[in-house]
């Protein structure tokens, strides 16, 4: 149960203490219990979606649903994204970048990153139907935090800091306990579920590159922009299959 609190206390909000117990790679032996924790996340924000749904309009469903994912996670994922977006699109070495996205102060890529994500999502999530919002979202929430354990297989763009923890703690085995669950969730929307695990496999494998690419490998805010990305090209994947976004 340690590595599944250490899972909580990494991808949520939720305050778990676990402080006398952490270790060092501990954030990468915890990454089989991702996707559940991913699943956990998805079944509150579909629970809301569903609920507030029979009451409210799909605007407003799809506003109060997005506020709750982001409150669920504190942002964290968000961060990582808007970091990666002022580090990674800078025109300049690799290691200015990764000063960059050090800084604690957010710049005009990463401002753009978030509110366009922030829109896309609250849109495709007021276009889909109920029944189908659902599974989109856990889906997108299961299969995004597993792809970001896909990063543990990349090299590190500096020695230290969550992505070298993350790194040096995770096994093999990890990544396939941790597939198993997106993998059931895609069978079970079969054929919508399946290609919308494609589609997050791809925009994974096209985030690492960027990152080996710009930064010389993976951090840990390149985790955060893989589970903020990966979210969003389930939930568009769902609104083209359904013709609801075209």
């Amino acid at each position: 149960m340690k590595y599944l609190r250490i899972a909580f206390n990494l991808l949520t909000a939720i305050p778990w203490r676990i402080s006398k117990e952490w270790q060092a790679g501990d954030s990468g032996r915890a990454a089989g219990w991702y996707s559940f924790v991913g699943l956990c996340l998805g079944g509150v924000v579909a629970a809301v979606y569903s609920l507030f749904g029979l009451y409210f309009s799909r605007l407003v469903t799809a506003a109060i649903s997005l506020a709750i994912w982001v409150a669920l996670t504190g942002g964290l994922h968000l961060d990582g994204l808007a970091d990666c977006f002022d580090g990674m699109f800078y025109a300049g070495n690799s290691e200015r970048r990764l000063q960059i996205m050090k800084d604690s102060g957010v710049g005009a890529f990463g401002v753009v990153s978030l509110i366009l994500i922030l829109l896309v999502k609250f849109s495709v999530l007021s276009a889909l139907s109920p029944s189908h919002a659902v599974g989109a979202i856990l889906l997108s929430t299961s299969l995004a935090r597993w792809c970001s354990t896909l990063a543990g297989t990349q090299p590190l763009a500096r020695p230290d800091g969550m992505g070298a923890d993350f790194v040096s703690g995770i096994k093999r085995p990890s990544l396939v306990v941790g597939a198993v669950i997106p993998l059931l969730l895609g069978i079970w929307l079969i054929p919508n579920g399946i290609l919308a695990i494609f589609a997050g496999l791809l925009a994974t494998m096209w985030i690492l590159i960027m990152a080996r690419r710009n930064l010389g490998g993976i951090t840990g805010d390149v985790l955060g922009m893989i589970i903020e990305i990966v979210e969003t090209i389930v939930l568009i994947a769902f609104g083209f299959l359904h013709g609801t976004v075209n």
